[in-house]
């Protein structure tokens, strides 16, 4: 893990496209802006983690998809 010290306006890079700002300090809460393009999802952790459980569970109750990808005959 990369650990930086950044003050409240600055900034850091992720790339070429990807720019964290911290925009202020308050106690133990620090507020940031991420500047990214539109085609990256951007969520806190917990929610990236609870979007991935629902995924697998939608996914678990599918047991044979085969016949969804079955075409009809040509005549």
């Amino acid at each position: 893990m990369l650990v930086l010290t950044r003050k409240s306006g600055e900034s850091l890079m992720i790339g070429d496209d990807i720019e964290i700002t911290v925009i202020s300090v308050s106690g133990d809460q620090v507020k940031i802006g991420i500047n990214a393009p539109k085609q990256i999802d951007i969520h806190r952790k917990e929610i990236y983690f609870q979007i991935g459980n629902e995924n697998k569970s939608a996914s678990a109750g599918v047991a044979d998809l085969s016949g969804l990808f079955k075409l009809p005959p040509l005549n």
